[in-house]
């Protein structure tokens, strides 16, 4: 996988928008402000949000990432080489999560979005 990887995957996701607010070389993607997805200028891996601190614990004692750095302990770092389909199923679980935190008004905004298609 590849950052370009990453980013295509986040930019098909309804209302994703793209960012560098921490300077060149981070991207980072958020669904109404809030960030779903950030990938740092050296650190090779995109940094994803799970339901919780056990779910984050669980994914890095099997191995899937590691602890996400400057995110709270419910975010993992998940290394560019893993396959797509985890990468691509966690971004959308973490899409997913995030979405479901904003305003009914702001989802009602947004495009249908099924994380399991």
């Amino acid at each position: 996988m590849t950052r370009e990887t990453v980013n295509s995957i986040c930019k098909s996701l309804p209302g994703a928008d793209w960012s560098d607010p921490f300077g060149p070389g981070h991207d980072v993607w958020k669904v109404g402000d809030k960030i779903f997805a950030a990938m740092g200028a050296v650190t090779e891996g995109v940094s994803v949000k799970t339901p919780d601190i056990e779910t984050a614990a669980m994914l890095i004692d099997a191995g899937v990432g590691t602890k996400a750095p400057y995110f709270h302990r419910s975010w993992v770092l998940l290394p560019l080489d893993a396959g797509r389909d985890e990468l691509t199923h966690r971004i959308h679980r973490s899409y997913a999560l995030i979405r479901a935190s904003l305003t009914k008004k702001a989802q009602a905004a947004l495009a249908p979005f099924d994380p399991d298609a």
